[in-house]
């Protein structure tokens, strides 16, 4: 009578087991997440608007002035992955500072670039 016992509950057991295994199995749909192309268009979504951030950047120190030594002026590009944005220069001089900001479209800029900010914005492009 108890290998009865012991039999049956064996077989619960197994049954019990069979049927979690058939549950958590890996099937080709699950496999993939409910929503394939909501995800898609969300992945398209954040890589445009990605393209649009200001990714690509460059800093070049330098002496703008023999009699100044340090390199503290600074030519600062900040690109998208178009090239458009800006770059940022400080040249700075014994008594004072001074700030430009040009634009930049495609990797160019109408405004004359110094070497400096042309060298930026080399460095800052992929």
């Amino acid at each position: 009578m108890l290998a009865w016992v012991a039999f049956l509950l064996a077989l619960a057991a197994f049954a019990l087991a069979l049927v979690i295994w058939l549950r958590i199995r890996p099937t080709a749909d699950r496999d993939l997440p409910a929503d394939v192309l909501g995800l898609r268009k969300e992945v398209a979504a954040l890589r445009k608007e990605a393209a649009g951030a200001l990714r690509h950047l460059a800093v070049v120190r330098y002496d703008a002035f023999e009699e100044m030594g340090g390199r503290l002026s600074w030519s600062l590009a900040l690109l998208d992955d178009g090239g458009d944005g800006v770059v940022l220069t400080s040249i700075r001089g014994r008594n004072e500072a001074r700030t430009y900001a040009k634009s930049v479209s495609a990797w160019r800029s109408d405004q004359d670039l110094s070497p400096e900010e042309t060298e930026a914005i080399s460095h800052a492009r992929p």
